[in-house]
Parts: C-alpha cells; structure tokens; sequence
C-alpha cells in the first residue's frame, strides 16, 4: 500500500489543520465542518493528478481550446457516517460528476474502561464499484477498524480498478491495520500522521470527536 503524508510538504492544508486542533476554533461547529470541507477539497484536487486523462477539445467564443479531461462518471466517492459527511462534500465540490456511496461502520467500546474497541457496520447504500475508481473518506484513522469494515463491504459489490482512501489524520496503527487488510495497490492520502492514541483509542494529539464536533454530541 502505498501511503502519501501530505503534512511533509507545507502547504494550505497547514492553516486548515492549525484551526481544527484549536480547540477554542472548535466552539463554531459552522467554521470546523467549512475546514473540514476545504481539506476534503485540496486532497481530491491532489488525487486527481493519479486519474487518467484524454484529449478534449473545446468550443470557445473565439476558437478551440485543447485540453484534458478525466471520466468522473467513473468515479464514486464513498464515506462512512457521520463524521465523514463534511469531509465527503469537499470532494464532492471538486468531483461533481461522481457517484456516492454510504457506510454506516462505527466503533463500540467492548469493556468497561473503554479501552478495547469493536466496529458495527448496519447499512451500506453503494452502486457497483466494479471498474470504477473508488475513493473512500473518513477523517479519522485511529485504529482502522472501521475503515477496514468499510472497504470490505464496498467491494462485495464489485473489483475497482483503483482505490483511494482519504483521511485527514491517521495513526501508525492505522497505517498499519490497513497495510495488512487492504490490497497493495490501495494508496492512502493523510493530511497528517499523528504518533498515537491514548488509552480509549482516540488519536493524539488529533483533534477529538470528528462527528460530535461537526454536529453535536450524540449518547
């Protein structure tokens, strides 16, 4: 698998991710899920580079314009709720022509010191990935349970031929729970890399609860 830090070269992704730490910028729940949407944006322009392109000519007012366009009917972006539906419209605004697809896969602590974790998944709603390329986006890569549940229910339905899966922050242990679950031509995009979790599994330094942030504390 191949793994891009996008963290290791400066960019505007620096402001973004700065702001969504704070936690004082935290209290405006508006202004975190606009920077998660900003960072879901700049990496599907940075995904974009992988596509292929054909020619394409153009009609202009005043002549023909030549240039190169990608198939984003043959593109799904997939997400796995609720945190991940900001970060989804970001590439949504750059891939509009996309189809969707939706994971319901979430963590459930299995002992009384929230220590250990399990992932439930109860709904999925996806077209056929076969021959597509899929792109799965999920802001968190704490353990990669989760995503691992995820990506294995998405290709029930089909063989892409290219998988993208997009994180804002990840884990080493994340990292690696996908190095060994996902095939090796999968390539993972993290906006950073944090160097772990604490006891109950969540990142550190992170940023918290990526879907109580964006939309409310749940019980």
């Amino acid at each position: 698998m191949r793994v891009v830090n996008l963290q290791e070269q400066n960019s505007c992704l620096n402001h973004f991710m700065a702001e969504i730490r704070d936690k004082s910028y935290q209290r405006n729940r508006q202004l975190f899920r606009n920077n998660i949407k900003r960072i879901g944006q700049v990496m599907a322009y940075e995904i974009s580079k992988t596509f292929d392109y054909r020619p394409k000519s153009v009609t202009t007012p005043l002549g023909i314009a030549e240039t190169a366009l990608s198939r984003e009917e043959d593109v799904i972006v997939a997400t796995v709720l609720r945190a991940g539906l900001p970060f989804h419209e970001g590439f949504l605004s750059v891939f509009d022509h996309a189809q969707n697809a939706f994971v319901s896969a979430y963590r459930m602590y299995t002992n009384r010191e929230h220590t250990e974790v399990g992932i439930h998944t109860e709904y999925m709603a996806s077209p056929s990935v076969k021959g597509k390329t899929l792109i799965i986006c999920d802001p968190m890569l704490a353990t990669g349970g989760s995503m691992v549940a995820a990506y294995g229910a998405l290709l029930k339905t089909g063989h892409p031929v290219q998988v993208h899966i997009a994180c804002i922050i990840g884990t080493p242990e994340g990292v690696k729970m996908l190095q060994d679950n996902v095939a090796a031509d999968v390539t993972l995009w993290c906006a950073a890399i944090d160097p772990g979790m604490n006891e109950h599994k969540y990142i550190v330094p992170g940023f918290g609860d990526c879907g109580d942030l964006c939309y409310g504390e749940k019980l």
